[in-house]
Formats: C-alpha cells, sequence, structure tokens
C-alpha cells in the first residue's frame, strides 16, 4: 500500500512475555534505519496488564505505555501468547477490533493466533500457527481454518504466521507491501535472512517434505533431484525405485506426504527459484533446465504454487 505517514507500529507485553517473538517485532520495526528516509515505521510496546512483567529468560519489564497507544496503532502485532489456555481480556478484545474497524491491521507470531481467534475476526479465514498448536487452535476455534502447513496467512488486514521464525517472514512481508520490494530486501539483509522466504505471498513452506533417510525410495529422489531436466514420468520413478508402480505410488505417498507427480513439480518449481535468482537466463532456457520443457509450463505451475509468475519473481527477488 502506498505511504502517505509513518506508521505506528505496536507490538503487545503481558506478563509471561515470548521474547524471541517480540524481538522479532522490536528488530524490524523498532531499529533506527536512516537509509529508508524520513517516514520509516515508528514503533511502541503496549502492556496490556500493569507492570513489571515477566518475560521468557529470566528478567522483567517496566512498560511505558498501556492499552491507550493502540488507538493510535497502523498495526498491532501480537508477538505471541501466555498459553492456548490463557483468557483474553475482553478490553484487549475490544481494543484489536476498534483497530480493525478503523482499517488497522493485525498481525499475530505463533500462539499469538490465540489472541486475534479470540475477537471473532479470524472467523470464516484461512490462518496458521505453529504446528504444535494447530489442533488446539482449531479445537477452541471451530470457525476459523487452520492452516499449519504454511509460513503465514493474510486476509483482510489480519496476517497470522507459524513458529517463531516464521513470524521474521510475515514481518518482512509485511515491509514489502508497506515500501517495496527493495526496501524488503534490505531489512532482510540486514538480519541475514534469505528474503525470497517472504515470496510476495508465497507463502507455503519452500521446500517440499523429503522422504525418511532409510525409506526405499530415497536413492530415487536424490537421482531425479540430479537429473529433473530429464523426462521423468511416474512410470520411470517406479522402475528406477525397482517397485511396481503400485506399490510405487503407495510407498510414495507413505513417505513423502505426496504424490509422485505434485512432489516432481513442487522440486522443478524450487530449482526453478534457484535459477530465477541467479543470473538472467531466457524462461525457454530455466524451463529447459528444470525439465517444464517450455516457458509456458514454467510459468502455469510457478504462478500456481508460488503466486507469482516466474518474471515477478526474478524482478523481486534476484541478487536479494
Amino acid at each position: 500500500m502506498p505511504i502517505d505517514r509513518s506508521p505506528l507500529v505496536v507490538a503487545l507485553l503481558y506478563d509471561g512475555l515470548c521474547t524471541f517473538e517480540f524481538g522479532i517485532v522490536a528488530e524490524v520495526f523498532g531499529l533506527d534505519r536512516p537509509e529508508m528516509g524520513p517516514d520509516w515505521y515508528r514503533f511502541a510496546s503496549a502492556a496490556i496488564e500493569p507492570g513489571p512483567l515477566r518475560a521468557h529468560g529470566g528478567f522483567t519489564i517496566q512498560p511505558g505505555g498501556g492499552l491507550e497507544l493502540l488507538d493510535m496503532a497502523d498495526m498491532v502485532v501480537v508477538p505471541g501468547w501466555k498459553g492456548r489456555d490463557a483468557p483474553v481480556p475482553d478490553a484487549l478484545i475490544a481494543r484489536l477490533r476498534a483497530v480493525h474497524e478503523r482499517g488497522g491491521r493485525l498481525a499475530s507470531i505463533c500462539s499469538g493466533a490465540f489472541v486475534l481467534a479470540a475477537t471473532g475476526l479470524l472467523d470464516g479465514k484461512r490462518v496458521t500457527t505453529h504446528w504444535h498448536h494447530a489442533e488446539a487452535l482449531r479445537a477452541r476455534y471451530p470457525a476459523v481454518i487452520v492452516d499449519e502447513a504454511s509460513l503465514y496467512h493474510g486476509d483482510d488486514r489480519i496476517f497470522t504466521s507459524a513458529g517463531s521464525a516464521a513470524g521474521i517472514d510475515l514481518m518482512i512481508e509485511l515491509v514489502r507491501r508497506d515500501y517495496g520490494p527493495d526496501a524488503a530486501n534490505s531489512v532482510a539483509r540486514r538480519i541475514v535472512m534469505p528474503a525470497h522466504r517472504s515470496g510476495g505471498q508465497a507463502q507455503f513452506l519452500v521446500r517440499p517434505v523429503q522422504a525418511e533417510p532409510e525409506s526405499a525410495i530415497a536413492p530415487m529422489l536424490g537421482e531425479v533431484r540430479r537429473s529433473l531436466a530429464e523426462p521423468w514420468s511416474i512410470a520411470r520413478m517406479a522402475l528406477a525405485a525397482k517397485m511396481s508402480r503400485r506399490t510405487f505410488e503407495r510407498r510414495f505417498l507413505e513417505a513423502t506426504g505426496q504424490a509422485p507427480g505434485d512432489w516432481l513439480v513442487a522440486e522443478r518449481v524450487e530449482a526453478a527459484k534457484a535459477a530465477l535468482t541467479r543470473g538472467n537466463r531466457p524462461m525457454e532456457e530455466v524451463a529447459a533446465a528444470v525439465g517444464f520443457g517450455s516457458a509456458h509450463a514454467l510459468r502455469h505451475h510457478f504462478r500456481a504454487r508460488v503466486r507469482l509468475t516466474p518474471s515477478e519473481f526474478r524482478r523481486e527477488f534476484a541478487g536479494a
């Protein structure tokens, strides 16, 4: 979105604060970044209860502001939460709903999704959280569509992210939405993160599921990865694995959680990502090198999985 003023990002503080999750928000939005110009984010921390507050790591925090800061916030980030069963105060729910109603954004990291779910604003939306919390979130809030396979999701100015490190991916993605890919790449470099993991809304996990090392099909997977440009059919993969096609397809699904064709497309898309961020090869060459055969096929599969065209991906993330 275009920036016409310096947006205020407010991170919540609470007793039992998840220190790492809070640190992510402070690192991305709270540091001085003179290279970004005068319109960069403003940052504040808002305590939801009186201090001093305990934080993970054995130290305490004396907050400088409370829930009143949410009334001025352009975005509020919930950096984790006290626990799955910890109640969310009514005053906090009301403040968060008010932020959203006046056009502000809400975001959560890891278990912070429980706080946003308590507002009712996630009902009917696809969200994510740490895989360890997914079933509990699904059970407590059945109207929420929980997708634990994603790094992050965003819908209607509400964003959720998976386990702690995925919060970095989401925060960088929000920078990209506000200030563009150059700013997002700059922040990512400063914190030594791969900016392409934000994916310009390519929020699904960037690596296909790997077969267990002891799996009988693991050697075949390695062979395919080393020769993606070759015309791998399911029949050929089954032959390489020394199995009948029927047995191969069953064993493949058990080992990877994917059908062979879906796995192969995912591997080729990942190889295409790497090729697109290195150099400026023509699309036909990239397509041939990863086994798609044509630029048309590359564009079709790439956009379906990454939500960007290959050209858009290269433009945003080459050299990042």
